[in-house]
Order: C-alpha cells, then sequence, then structure tokens
C-alpha cells in the first residue's frame, strides 16, 4: 500500500479539525452505526470549551490504495512547539484559509516553518459559502504571503482548492460546488511525496510527540526513518548530540487507523507510529537500534516569553476545595507537564513551596492552570512577567507582531491604546467592509491583559492575533493598573449590608455569602490607593420596628474575574488563588502589619 504523511495547518478557527472530520466519514473510517462527536480531533474538554486544538494528534484514512497519515496541528502561537516537531514528521501541508479573513499571523507562523523545510504545500481556500467570502483575493494574499516568506519557484507553484470542509465539498472553482473531497484526496496523493526513507538501513525514529500512559508508561510518537521495527525488539535512545541516554525494548508498537490507535507486530520506514517501552527517552531524541551511532537532527525550539510563579496555596481557606495541595504534588504535575510539553520550562526558586513555570504566552500557562484546578489542585499564582535576556550588558525583552482587523471607527481608539503600552506602529491599510488592518510590533509585557481591553473598546468586534517576533533592547517602564483595591481586613461570610454600604467606594468582586479572609481582595478601589474595609458587618438590630426599614437590599452585579483577566489585573504584590471551585485575589501578605512594613523598606531604599 502507498503511503502519504501530511500536516493540516491553519490560524486558529479557520476549520482544521472540521475539515478532518469530514475526510474521515468520506474515506469510510467512521462504520455507518458508528456514534461520533461532532470536532473528534478536538478530545480534551479544554479544547472542546475553547473550540481550539490543544495538543498535536494523529490520525489517518485509506484512499483507494493509499494510507494517508494526516495530523492536525495547533492553530495558535502558544503551542508553537508541538508545529515544529510535527512538520518533521510529515511531507505535505495542506494549508487552509478562511475565505474571508485570508492568511493571519498563525498561518505565517506555520508556513514559514514548512517552506524552510523545502515542504510543497496545497493551498484550501475554506468557508467558500461565508457572505463575506472573498476567494480569488485570498488566493492572491496567500501567494504574497509565500513570496515574501522567500518560497521558492516551486513553492510558489502551489495547487488551490477551494470549498467548505463543513459541507465536505472542495473544487478547483469556488462558483462551482462539487460532490464530496474527492478532488482533495486525489490531489494529496499525486502532489505529496511518498516518503523519502531507506527500508534497508538500521531502524531509526525521531521521537516528536511525547504523552504518559497509565498502562503503557511512556509513550513517543514518531515517524520511522529507516528500517523497520518488530515488536520486542532491542532499541536504545540518543540525544541531540548522539549521547545514549537508555537501552530498552518496544514493547508495544502501536499504529494509527482512523481515530484509533491500533496494536501490530511490525512497522516499517517511512509509517508514523507511537511506540512504548522507554522510560528516559523524551522529544527530539533519536530511537533507534542497537548499531545505529548518529542522530537524527533535531529543530530547535522558539524560547518561552512569559513566566509565572506557581506556589503552594497557603491562605485561610487552603484545603477546603482541593484535594492535591503540598508542593510534592504540585512539583510532580509540573514535571509530567514539562516532560511532554518542549516549549514549557519549569524551575524551582529558591523556596520549596514555589516553581516558576515558563511557556509560550499567556493561553498557554493558563490553560495548563486550568487543567491543574480541574485535576484537584489548589495553587497560588503570581502575575505573569515577561522572560528578558541579557546581551553585551544590555536588557533584551521579547517583542510581539500584533495584527489587528478592526472597524474603521475604533482603530484611532486602539492606536493610543497600543501606544500606550510601547507599540509600534508598522502597517495601516483598509481591509474591506468598512474595516482596517493594523499591524504593531509589541513589547510582551505591554499585551498582558490587553485581550479584554481590546474587547471593550471595540465592542466585541475587533480580531487580534499575536506572534512572536524577535527580542530588542527594553523600551523602559510602563504604566500599571492605576486602582487600588479594597481588602477585606477580617474571616468570615460576606454580608449584603456591608456591601451595599461599601460599594460606592468601588466596584465588587464578591456577592454577599461568600468565604473572605483578612488579606483578600474583595473590590477595585474607585481611587488609586489600597483600603482595608469591613465586608462582615451585619445591621445593628434594635427593637424599634418602622415602614420601610427592612427594604430587601439590591447588590450590582460583581465583576467578573476569569482566569486569563485576574492574571493580567493582579500586581506584583499579589496573588490569584486557584481551587477546583473558585478563584479569589488576595495581597501576597496577608497580615496588613506585613505589608506596612514592606512598603515602608521600599519607600526607604527609594529614597
Amino acid at each position: 500500500m502507498k503511503l502519504r504523511n501530511i500536516a493540516i495547518i491553519a490560524h486558529v478557527d479557520h476549520g482544521k479539525t472540521t475539515l478532518v472530520d469530514t475526510l474521515l466519514q468520506q474515506s469510510g473510517s467512521y462504520r455507518t452505526n458508528q456514534a461520533v462527536t461532532e470536532r473528534a480531533m478536538d478530545s480534551n474538554d479544554l479544547e472542546k470549551e475553547r473550540g481550539i486544538t490543544i495538543l498535536a494528534k494523529c490520525t489517518s484514512i485509506v484512499w483507494k490504495d493509499t494510507r494517508i497519515n494526516i495530523v492536525d496541528t495547533p492553530g495558535h502561537a502558544d503551542f508553537g512547539g508541538e508545529v515544529e516537531r510535527i512538520l518533521g514528521m510529515v511531507d505535505g501541508v495542506v494549508l487552509l484559509v478562511d475565505a474571508a479573513e485570508g492568511p493571519l499571523p498563525q498561518t505565517k507562523f506555520v508556513l514559514g516553518k514548512a517552506l524552510r523545510k523545502g515542504i510543497r504545500p496545497i493551498l484550501l481556500v475554506n468557508k467558500v459559502d461565508r457572505s463575506d467570502a472573498r476567494p480569488h483575493e485570498v488566493h492572491d494574499e496567500v501567494f504574497d504571503l509565500f513570496s515574501n516568506l522567500d518560497a521558492s519557484p516551486e513553492q510558489l507553484d502551489f495547487p488551490t482548492l477551494f470549498g467548505s470542509g463543513r459541507d465536505g465539498w472542495m473544487s478547483d472553482d469556488p462558483e462551482k460546488k462539487a460532490e464530496d473531497l474527492s478532488a482533495l484526496f486525489e490531489l494529496i496523493v499525486n502532489h505529496v511525496p511518498a516518503p523519502k526513507v531507506d527500508a534497508d538501513a538500521p531502524f531509526k525514529m525521531l521521537a516528536t510527540i511525547i504523552e504518559p500512559n497509565a498502562f503503557l508508561g511512556r509513550i513517543l510518537t514518531g515517524r520511522i526513518e529507516s528500517g523497520r521495527l518488530k515488536a520486542n525488539m532491542p532499541i536504545k535512545a540518543l540525544t541531540r548530540e548522539g549521547e545514549q541516554i537508555e537501552i530498552g525494548r518496544a514493547t508495544k508498537i502501536l499504529a494509527f487507523r482512523g481515530l484509533e490507535r491500533v496494536p501490530v507486530d511490525e512497522a516499517e520506514a517511512g509509517d508514523i507510529i507511537a511506540l512504548a517501552g522507554m522510560e528516559k527517552a523524551t522529544v527530539a531524541d533519536t530511537i533507534c537500534d542497537m548499531a545505529v551511532t548518529d542522530a537524527i537532527p533535531a529543530q530547535p525550539i522558539d524560547p518561552p516569553t512569559i513566566a509565572m510563579r506557581f506556589s503552594v496555596n497557603d491562605s485561610p481557606l487552603a484545603g477546603t476545595e482541593g484535594s492535591k495541595v503540598t508542593s510534592r504534588m504540585i512539583r510532580d504535575r509540573l514535571m509530567k507537564e514539562a516532560e511532554a510539553n518542549v516549549a514549557l520550562r519549569v524551575r524551582e526558586t529558591e523556596t520549596a513551596d514555589a516553581f516558576e513555570v515558563a511557556g509560550r504566552g499567556e493561553l498557554q500557562l493558563g490553560i495548563l492552570i486550568e487543567t491543574m484546578r480541574r485535576e484537584g489542585f489548589e495553587l497560588s499564582i503570581s502575575r505573569p512577567q515577561v522572560v528578558m535576556r541579557e546581551e553585551n550588558g544590555q536588557t533584551l525583552e521579547p517583542i510581539e507582531e500584533v495584527v489587528i482587523d478592526v472597524d474603521e471607527e475604533h482603530a484611532s481608539t486602539v492606536v493610543g491604546a497600543l501606544a500606550e503600552r510601547k507599540a509600534e506602529l508598522i502597517e495601516q491599510r483598509p481591509a474591506g467592509a468598512g474595516k482596517m488592518r493594523l499591524v504593531f510590533y509589541a513589547p510582551s509585557r505591554g499585551l498582558i491583559g490587553y485581550h479584554g481591553q481590546f474587547l471593550t473598546d471595540t465592542r466585541g468586534t475587533g480580531v487580534m492575533n499575536r506572534l512572536f517576533h524577535n527580542y530588542a533592547p527594553f523600551k523602559g517602564p510602563m504604566a500599571g493598573r492605576r486602582n487600588g483595591v479594597l481588602i477585606s481586613n477580617a474571616q468570615g461570610e460576606s454580608v449584603a449590608y456591608a456591601i451595599f454600604n461599601l460599594e460606592d467606594r468601588g466596584q465588587f468582586l464578591i456577592t454577599s455569602g461568600q468565604k473572605v479572609y483578612q488579606g483578600m481582595i474583595v473590590a477595585e478601589h474607585s481611587r488609586d490607593n489600597d483600603l482595608e474595609v469591613n465586608v462582615l458587618k451585619a445591621k445593628q438590630l434594635s427593637n424599634v420596628r418602622a415602614a420601610g426599614k427592612d427594604e430587601a437590599i439590591r447588590l450590582t452585579t460583581p465583576m467578573a474575574m476569569p482566569l486569563e483577566k485576574a492574571l493580567a489585573y493582579i500586581q506584583d504584590d499579589e496573588l490569584v488563588e486557584v481551587t477546583p471551585k473558585s478563584l479569589r485575589l488576595r495581597k501576597r501578605l496577608l497580615d496588613p502589619n506585613d505589608r506596612k512594613r514592606v512598603e515602608r523598606k521600599s519607600e526607604a531604599q527609594a529614597s
């Protein structure tokens, strides 16, 4: 049987995972009576909730006499660590672009990596049934993008299909609706080359995806570059430098068949497989025959740009909602995550109960925190900090390319807001339909927490995309949150009467009947200083009754503070307390005397 290995790459929400579902259905990978959820490739709960792909996944379909291994890759820049590894496994790329939005920064990010590997992409202009679709203009924009990315003449001569992944058709003309995806299947078989492998050489495979498994231990997925692998065959692992890590056996070989992984006795060069039997080998290591001495070259990975401190929850309410609260449990979970996710870096700090976790962006770290709280962990999380570099005595900070599509009436507001955050406007042009496209180079630290303000400024109509650009000289101090906070001065349950009487002091984050403690942040102050308040104070009872005295108190709806917003909102002396049931904001030092002592010390140092 002939073999083809392809990756599907696209920007977030351009229909990548939906297209894979349709390919599976039309190739007969689902039985007619099989119950299959929509977007079957997004199996993770958070992926389904957010509508994005977080983890790379493999599947395979059979079309006539060809097996096509398909890898569905993440479309968000924060998960670029997955994307880079995937491209080493495949010989072809299907580039999926929305017929209205056109190529966006993430398209550029992944496509640039694919072109540098010499891959010749296939272009699919998806969602041509949209009312604002402009398929031919989008095709031209993709050609310009290829040209800007220094594509070769062969790569610029890319085949193009138009259609709708959701409706299950593709054709070479957007005006002519086809019956099915046959044109795409045929194009993949004819355009994508067979894997360039040496079937007679000793077995060699580069590990590109790693996952822990409760029954099989560590599972490594990759493409066999040469030779054959048989079950229980002795194998070894080499680092990128060629040093031996460990010796083991191929205890289990799993091949991808539709959505399932099926055990096989033997696998041959060119096929993508999952392998169990190694204990120390990880991503970018070479798994090979005992006779092999040279490692397969592995792609270096872009550096983490954002770091947060994960520490043990030491609030008075610690342990009341979660089951995993100790520093050992948190450390083991973070180390396990870092093992499976090479874009993440975990470092132990000077204190035993805190760990520094660095990643590609707020979204990636936010997903990790959300996953841990669902697993029963309790954590205290610090404000995100950018990862700086020192070169030749100069401090460098990460800069991101920010591409914004916004209604013309909101463009000046967005430009002003980003200028305050030290962003530099690079390009401004009309994008059609009354919209403007704005391109900025902005420091990563200036973008922390900006997304919520951006949605408010654009009345929810703006689209913002971010991409790591480079490191540049530090751009100087930046204005932070202007408002102070109201801090609870006692522990107990909040009372409606107390909150009602304090509402003119600021906007509350809590409502009545909630557990609070000394040092917990309960509201945003209307002024720029912090203020301690009593939210436990009940109404004084008397034996005098009068008409209208006991009217029901109506409280203003509290300010919503989801995880990403909370992380961006807090200052350096504050933490977000994360538990399976609650998100609370608090001061790092709960005792007001401790806070005053630190404040006096910093004032003395400043003077």
